[in-house]
């Protein structure tokens, strides 16, 4: 009866998968007897029995009468374990540890009993088959951790636990690659999710640091979830999640103790935990102490359960390493034996330490040190700078050191920076140089194995700026170059990672495999102390050999400007408060640069934008781009949402305010290679707010597990703040998740070019075919924008383009689009293409637009409507006229004007066509008379006619003495040819002498 209480007191339902380690916990107390104690549950008033359980099923006689137990809340303390006979706590022998009320699992040769991995494929894709390829997807041991699936389906590592009273779990966990979801979670016996949603989502942490996350629990059934999903968008596989070292706190006792796992040793009873065994030592499980190995042919690590054989000696087995300089200024090649030695020389078929080589002079300082006739080089004294070569000067007056880090001869390790080597498996390499300085470089070290982390760092206390841009409002207080190349043979790997404020590493860029020399800048755009860090891996694969020795970064030269404990290599010209020799530098105003001639500040002109990183003379006030306009403060160009073009005699003016608070635009549904669903998500601030960035694109997992994200700005992961933003969505329907994921955040565009209707601005095009072609009449504006910021794909940065099209039917803000052959918004992955067609993007309208429709005359009176031109590609500006009416007559007036003059020409035309007939007639008859009058006898003579026709006293009138009748006409013509008959014609002169011919 008292086993079947038992039993049913821990009877699981369908989702406690992890309920099996109960029946583990109370099956550890067995004896050498035929029996073993245990507890009852606790009733009401917090009271239990100890009882006896048989060994074996079916021998119940002969056992011990239950007796009363200790209280339910009774433990014990730390190193020691409760003795269920005497019912008291005992100390735990030699070699074996207890946590007193807690349990702790460190030793992962395999998942232990209670765990349970599950994987699951909540989001089949368009395949609808792939969640078969799930089956082997599973949490793997590696000895001293746990390593999650390196796909991409999800995978829950399980284990329930009863608590009978309040406690907490915690963990180590190391968790680099922000393309695998890592929660945790808890879930009741009936399913319910505990309410720890402010710590589901756990931090990233550096690539070789171990983080530790802890969550407390409540008394009862506590099932935890640690669960990964990998999201491979593209061919890059995920670093898995690390978990080691997960202990529990407040189990109500532990009946017997737990012995050290192999490696490590407790010499001592009542220990709470175990200790590592050294270098050239074992142990095995339970161990009180370590055995050395014989170390003439053994050896072994740090926590190592067997010795290893040693090997003969080969070229993977040492190092060079150029010596500091000597009194003399020398320096020499030296090799070693890479540490822990694991080999022999001694041996047929080994090869020796080479000799070292002949001493050279030593390299110059860097710029900003000095050697004053020592083997070290010293930093130069503040307001003196130095090339390296020479002795520090002091700067000339209006002028002001140069502040910073040089770093391109390594002799030695400057002061600031430090190596260290890390492996998250074991503890071989601690203490090892993980990078050694070589002369004009410095390279990566040997390490203890091929998957070491070799680490060297920087750390920055802080940016001063120049005393002449102190006060300004400019973005970039200083920036980081480094010049770099990598060797490899595998699959290695350089991480250049930044702390800033000593909060979270996360990395800045990486680099796989081999890369030719190469320069990286990175611009830090707040003031604050930072830690820049590169770590190298020459494989990501858990072995412990050393195969890839060869495989090495080069860095040879380190550059930081405005490093506020920098030294000088040069002065630059700064503000004079006067002319006058010896004049301290102020600061200039916003704005302003430094004139060649006089030292002084003189404001940037309008339309220009000053250099943050050098100030000195005109040429660093830089023109803003076509259709922008500099701040007040002349530290950035933007776009006012205004723009004008100038097209066949007709002016074009654009009004974008109503675009310029942020669009958004969610591309796909796109499928990973299992089938995850996940969408591309942009921000896309257009303009206005005088240049300021207000597109934010949010990593919500990153801010999840971001307790002091409202106390502190948070940059780089947790969001990004920009003119056009990307995030990744992975849909809360897609793997199960509750709420949609949104990671990955980056900016595409941190500076604003200009817009113009071109297609090329400053070395940035848009490729003509993404998109159907603009309407002829409206050209499209394109807005383009830089992110100077360099990536291992795209070493110029990205650019971002936005076209925006006249569309009247797209009403309101429109519509955002990507192009239908480049899905994800680029097709190479450096230059994004954004069509906005909306009808606020068309033209302002103006009196072109319209034009007019006259009506019928209707009783007098008349309509014109005014209509748009069809189609209509204007908006705002000039308003459409209304109808205007005005009065009308039957016939037009100047259809009667017209035809009154042509009445009045008919009429003159008539009139000067009778007169000129009946002059002509006269004419007719006055010749005909002197015709019908004149014969041979009768002509005048010769001379006297001559006379009477000369001169102006011999005017005469022809006077007709007779009018001539018409028969007189004809008679004339009768007779016209008989020389006999003659007509006097009497002439009238005004003189007295006449003459008469007859």
């Amino acid at each position: 009866t008292t086993n079947m209480y038992i039993i049913a007191t821990i009877s699981l339902n369908q989702c406690n998968f992890g309920l099996l380690s109960v029946l583990k916990e109370i099956c550890q107390a067995k004896g050498n007897r035929d029996y073993y104690f245990e507890y009852t549950e606790c009733d009401s008033t917090g009271s239990r029995w100890r009882v006896a359980i048989p060994n074996k099923e079916g021998s119940c006689t002969g056992l011990p009468d239950p007796v009363s137990g200790t209280e339910c809340t009774f433990s014990c303390a730390a190193g020691e374990f409760l003795e269920m006979s005497s019912q008291q706590c005992t100390q735990c022998a030699a070699g074996t540890y207890s946590l007193g009320s807690g349990i702790r699992f460190d030793e992962w040769d395999d998942i232990p009993a209670g765990f349970t991995s599950l994987a699951t494929y909540m989001d089949s894709g368009p395949g609808g088959d792939e969640a078969l390829s799930c089956n082997n997807s599973t949490w793997v041991p590696q000895g001293n951790y746990l390593e999650s699936n390196r796909d991409e389906c999800t995978v829950s590592l399980i284990y329930a636990v009863h608590l009978k009273k309040q406690g907490s779990v915690s963990f180590e966990y190391q968790y680099v690659d922000n393309n695998v979801f890592f929660e945790f979670f808890i879930q009741n016996d009936q399913c319910q999710e505990m309410d720890t949603s402010d710590q589901k989502w756990i931090k990233l942490t550096s690539n070789g640091e171990w983080g530790t996350h802890t969550v407390n629990l409540k008394s009862g059934t506590n099932i935890l979830y640690w669960r990964t999903t990998g999201i491979l968008l593209g061919s890059k596989i995920v670093k898995p999640v690390l978990l080691k070292n997960i202990q529990i706190e407040g189990v109500a006792y532990t009946s017997e103790c737990f012995p050290c796992k192999p490696g490590t040793f407790s010499k001592k009873p009542g220990s709470s935990s175990c200790d590592i065994c050294p270098r050239n030592t074992h142990s095995g499980k339970g161990a009180s102490s370590c055995t050395p190995c014989n170390e003439e042919n053994e050896y072994s690590s740090e926590g190592s359960a067997e010795c290893k054989e040693k090997t003969f000696c080969t070229e993977k087995d040492y190092f060079q390493i150029h010596t500091p300089c000597d009194s003399d200024g020398k320096t020499q090649i030296m090799y070693r034996w890479i540490e822990p030695k694991i080999c022999m020389e001694n041996v047929t078929g080994a090869v020796t330490l080479p000799p070292s080589g002949e001493k050279k002079p030593c390299p110059p300082c860097n710029p900003g040190f000095y050697n004053n006739d020592t083997a070290t080089c010293s930093p130069c004294p503040p307001d003196t700078y130095s090339d390296g070569t020479k002795a520090c000067q002091e700067c000339p007056a209006g002028t002001e050191p140069a502040l910073g880090y040089e770093y391109k001869w390594w002799n030695v390790l400057p002061a600031n920076m430090k190596t260290s080597c890390f492996n998250v498996g074991n503890s071989k390499c601690d203490g090892m140089n993980g990078w050694e300085v070589a002369g004009d470089h410095i390279r990566s070290g040997a390490g203890g194995s091929d998957n070491d982390y070799l680490i060297l760092n920087l750390h920055v206390p802080g940016f001063k700026l120049p005393t002449s841009v102190t006060g300004t409002t400019g973005s970039e207080f200083g920036r980081i170059t480094f010049v770099f190349e990598t060797i490899c043979s595998a699959d290695c790997e350089l991480y250049f990672m930044m702390d800033v404020n000593r909060k979270s590493t996360n990395v800045v860029e990486s680099w796989e495999g081999t890369k030719e020399k190469q320069s990286y800048t990175h611009i830090m755009t707040k003031n604050a102390s930072v830690s820049y860090t590169w770590a190298f891996q020459r494989t990501n694969q858990a072995q412990d050999t050393r195969k890839f020795v060869n495989d090495i970064v080069k860095i040879y030269s380190i550059t930081v400007t405005n490093a506020q404990d920098g030294v000088a290599s040069s002065c630059h010209a700064c503000a004079l408060m006067s002319q006058q020799s010896g004049s301290s530098c102020i600061p200039c105003p916003a704005g302003h640069y430094i004139d060649k001639d006089t030292n002084q500040c003189k404001e940037c002109p309008p339309g220009t934008y000053l250099s943050m990183h050098q100030i000195y003379g005109k040429e660093a006030c830089i023109p803003c781009g076509p259709g922008s306009k500099s701040n007040k403060d002349h530290t950035v160009c933007f776009s006012d949402c205004t723009f004008t073009h100038t097209v066949e005699n007709q002016t074009l003016t654009y009004d974008f305010s109503q675009l310029s608070p942020v669009g958004s635009i969610m591309n796909g549904p796109s499928f990973t290679s299992k089938g995850t669903k996940y969408y591309h998500f942009f921000n896309i601030s257009l303009c206005g707010y005088e240049g300021k960035k207000v597109a934010v694109c949010t990593d919500n997992v990153t801010d999840l597990s971001s307790k002091d994200l409202q106390n502190e700005s948070v940059d780089f992961v947790n969001f990004v703040e920009t003119f056009i933003c990307q995030s990744t969505i992975i849909p809360s329907d897609g793997r199960g998740f509750r709420t949609a994921l949104s990671s990955q955040s980056i900016s595409l565009a941190d500076t604003f070019l200009g817009a113009t209707i071109e297609t090329t601005l400053n070395g940035v095009s848009i490729k003509t075919d993404l998109f159907p072609e603009p309407p002829k009449k409206i050209p499209d504006v394109n807005f383009f924008y830089r992110s100077p910021q360099a990536t291992s794909s795209c070493e110029k940065g990205r650019n971002g383009i936005i076209s925006l099209r006249c569309n009247p039917k797209k009403s309101g803000r429109g519509e955002l689009s990507v192009p239908s052959k480049c899905p994800a918004g680029t097709c190479d992955g450096c230059t994004f293409n954004f069509l906005w067609e909306s009808a606020e993007a068309c033209p302002m309208c103006t009196e072109m637009d319209y034009h007019e429709i006259e009506g019928a005359c209707k009783g007098g009176v008349q309509d014109t409507e005014y209509v748009w031109n069809e189609p209509k590609l204007c908006t705002k500006g000039v308003s459409l006229p209304g109808t205007k009416t005005s009065p009308c007559e039957a016939i037009d007036f100047w259809l009667k004007v017209g035809a009154g003059i042509g009445a009045f020409t008919a009429v003159l035309l008539i009139s000067l066509t009778c007169y000129f007939w009946k002059k002509n007639k006269k004419l007719e008859y006055k010749y005909s008379r002197l015709v019908m009058t004149a014969n041979k006898e009768c002509e005048l003579p010769a001379a006297d006619s001559c006379a009477i026709m000369e001169g102006e006293d011999n005017e005469e009138e022809v006077v007709y003495s007779n009018k001539p009748s018409l028969l007189g006409k004809l008679k004339s013509i009768a007779t016209k040819g008989n020389g006999d008959n003659c007509e006097s014609v009497q002439l009238k002169s005004s003189k007295n002498e006449r003459w008469v011919w007859g």
